[in-house]
């Protein structure tokens, strides 16, 4: 590997001499600069692995040369070696404070100048293979955190099949409700950290219908009062299920499963919860789970039509629902319709 060295001097017989000095070190190509802001500009946009700058220079000197060049991104790190006479001590402490990383007085003495730039540039050889080092060991982590995501999408699909098993509703609908709590995630300007974790962990608002009995989750007609509070702890027993992971995903899923059936005006359940008290994601996926529940076919009842849903939706905004989820999820409508086309029930998964 050749390296590459600049070298920034006024002096045409400094050039002269270092440039010579550089070639004797082998497996170097010097750059000759007599200009310091020509210099600079070469060096801000090209690789280089080592800089021997002289300090007393018109236009721009060796400390505003260091000034700005480690300002450029990228060159935070790039080995100097500055030139200066045996007199001006202030000026070499001034050179180290600007990001000078090695030194030579005037004279200039072969041996030690040869010496000091090849150590620089073992300097820079032993740095790259750190960021190297370093970059591999970050490939490797994107690798294990992407095995790991991928197996907590498994346990949240196995256990959302688990409510799916004993509920009516499809895994069509899981799908739909998750991608819509997406759009409007976007729309709100949520992160896409976040986005994706709704994505993620909306299918499992409805795990806690695990612990609900059959006669009452299955159960055809309208539940009676008595039901219907036993429905209700459903809520609950999905948070409780979910609660404890250390996983993001399922604790998103604790949230959104205690909180989805919760109210904008105070009056839904399991705790009463009002306006921005609800999590916001439970406030997401109440739009979305609702609205799809509305538009699809169930054993009890008949599909709603995309209109009538929509007025529902739009006509209960400030009371069963956040204004701003419904706002945004009208927004998207397109969209949303080419997720209801995606996952249709006849093409479930």
């Amino acid at each position: 590997m050749t390296n590459k060295v600049l070298i920034v001097d006024d002096a045409e017989v400094n050039l002269t001499l270092f440039e010579a000095l550089i070639k004797r070190m082998g497996n170097c190509e010097p750059i000759k600069f007599s200009d310091a802001v020509a210099g600079l500009a070469w060096a801000q946009s090209n690789d280089v692995d080592l800089i021997v700058l002289d300090y007393m220079m018109p236009k721009l000197d060796g400390i505003e040369f260091i000034t700005q060049l480690r300002a450029t991104e990228g060159k935070v790190d790039l080995p100097i070696l500055m030139i200066t006479a045996n007199d001006q001590k202030q000026v070499l402490y001034r050179a180290l404070d600007a990001g000078a990383t090695d030194f030579l007085s005037k004279p200039v003495d072969k041996i030690e100048f040869m010496a000091r730039a090849n150590n620089l540039l073992m300097l820079g050889v032993h740095r790259k293979a750190l960021a190297n080092r370093a970059a591999w060991l970050a490939d490797e982590v994107r690798k294990a955190t992407f095995e790991i995501v991928q197996r907590e999408r498994e346990t949240v699909v196995r256990l959302s099949k688990a409510a799916e098993y004993r509920d009516p509703e499809t895994g069509a609908h899981i799908l739909r409700m998750a991608h819509y709590s997406e759009v409007i995630a976007r729309g709100l300007g949520l992160p896409d950290e976040d986005c994706g974790l709704i994505l993620e962990a909306a299918p499992m608002h409805d795990i806690g219908k695990v612990g609900i009995p059959d006669q009452i989750l299955l159960k055809p007609g309208r539940l009676t009062p008595e039901e219907f509070d036993v429905m209700k702890q459903h809520a609950m027993f999905g948070y409780e299920i979910l609660k404890d992971s250390s996983s993001k995903v399922l604790q998103a899923g604790a949230e959104i499963a205690r909180a989805h059936h919760e109210k904008f005006d105070g009056s839904g359940y399991p705790s009463g919860f009002k306006g921005d008290e609800i999590p916001i994601f439970s406030r997401i996926v109440a739009v979305a789970d609702v609205f799809d529940a509305l538009t699809s076919e169930r054993p009890y009842k008949k599909a709603w039509t995309l209109d009538r849903a929509a007025e529902h939706i739009k006509a209960n905004a400030g009371t069963h629902f956040d204004p701003k989820c419904v706002d945004v999820f009208f927004a998207n409508w397109d969209n949303l319709l080419q997720i209801r086309q995606r996952f249709n029930d006849e093409r479930e998964v």
